[in-house]
């Protein structure tokens, strides 16, 4: 009995923590790393701040905490959509294009955990979040390249100027407005991605255009 009690209490803390870190990025999604405030975010969750600050005595913790929160999300998302890929090219463009897909969806929040300035000390957090990204991206474009697919490359490098292509071409002060759309922007960066890569442009379309489909008959969004 006892022991049902604490894994009970266990729960119930690991739900609220979550209801808190779920508030800060509901105010994330609207006003960037700056709104998201110990006050305003208790109130999101419907608890006292003080119970906030029990979890996260700062807010460098919670953003910390809400970036660690995002890059969990978008990794676990690249990952699902190029396992269900037929293969190492078709997995690299699925997790392109997903995660252009998703940082469109909510470009407030994605330039948030990427790309916004924020304090010092939360530096190491979202430089956290990109590598993690490229390290993702690296592991395609390798799998890419030794299944013959891609050129032979230096992965790494490839993956670091991949992220920085989809991070100034979707959500980067020079980035178009995508409104209306998406699709098109989404496979526009998709097929340039491709192309810088070593794809030949009709290979590239067509890998493109199969992903949308996949993507379709699957009911990815």
């Amino acid at each position: 009995m006892p022991y049902r009690r604490t894994e009970n209490v266990a729960r119930r803390l690991a739900a609220r923590r979550a209801a808190i870190v779920a508030a800060a990025r509901e105010a994330a999604s609207e006003g960037g790393m700056a709104a998201v405030q110990i006050a305003p975010v208790a109130q999101r969750a419907g608890i006292a701040a003080g119970t906030v600050y029990r979890y996260f005595p700062a807010k460098t913790d919670l953003v910390a905490a809400l970036l660690a929160e995002l890059s969990e999300r978008e990794i676990g998302a690249l990952r699902r959509a190029a396992a269900a890929a037929p293969g190492p090219l078709s997995a690299l463009a699925a997790s392109i294009m997903t995660f252009a897909a998703r940082a469109l969806r909510n470009r407030r929040l994605a330039f948030a955990a990427i790309a916004e300035p924020v304090d010092a000390e939360l530096d190491a957090a979202q430089l956290a979040f990109r590598k993690s990204l490229a390290a993702e991206f690296t592991d395609r474009i390798a799998a890419a390249v030794a299944g013959g697919h891609l050129p032979e490359q230096d992965s790494t490098l490839a993956a670091a100027a991949l992220v920085g292509l989809l991070t100034e071409g979707l959500i980067g002060p020079l980035a178009p407005d995508a409104a209306g759309r998406e699709h098109a922007v989404v496979q526009s960066l998709a097929l340039l991605a491709l192309r810088a890569l070593g794809v030949a442009d009709a290979r590239a379309r067509g890998v493109v255009v199969q992903t949308v489909i996949s993507d379709q008959e699957s009911g990815i969004s």
